[in-house]
């Protein structure tokens, strides 16, 4: 027969020991929390602001430069210093640019060899242009699957949103 007394003791040990798994499960989960909160500050979504762009280096004007991107280029920021941003582009390509050319305009850039730029948000639709490859858009809006774009040029349309990043 079993006296009260370890059923009592028992009870209490799985007491605390849920206590115990429910904090760490709390630790777990504000450790997941302020991760993704790093990463979503990070993974900062901007786009370049000047009808061209130097991509260099490192951050100032007498480093190397690399390449040139044209307007509505989105990037990721990965990291600001003294002005500059260094970021990852949609091919992971890394590099720095001068923060005062960049803004917060919603954009997007074809991650396709080349995509139909369309009249309206549907295949239905006729094809107004085709981009290629790293042709940047500022985005006017969406609708289901298709973004309304518009290039720097004036050139809009509808791209599906598979095609683009």
């Amino acid at each position: 027969m079993t006296s009260a007394l370890p059923l009592s003791v028992d009870l209490s040990g799985r007491v605390r020991q849920r206590r115990r798994r429910l904090w760490q499960a709390m630790a777990i989960a504000l450790s997941a929390l302020f991760f993704f909160a790093g990463m979503a500050q990070a993974a900062e979504r901007l786009a370049v602001s000047a009808d061209i762009a130097n991509i260099r280096s490192g951050p100032g004007v007498g480093k190397d430069l690399l390449w040139q991107v044209e307007k509505y280029h989105p990037v990721l920021v990965v990291e600001r210093r003294d002005g500059w941003v260094r970021f990852k582009d949609f091919e992971g390509d890394e590099g720095w640019i001068s923060a005062a050319l960049l803004d917060d305009t919603p954009s997007v850039i074809v991650k396709v060899n080349r995509c139909n730029v369309r009249g309206g948000p549907g295949t239905a639709h006729p094809v107004r242009f085709t981009a290629e490859r790293g042709i940047p858009f500022k985005v006017l809006g969406t609708q289901g699957d298709w973004i309304e774009v518009v290039h720097a040029d004036g050139d809009r349309g509808w791209v599906l949103n598979t095609l683009i990043w």
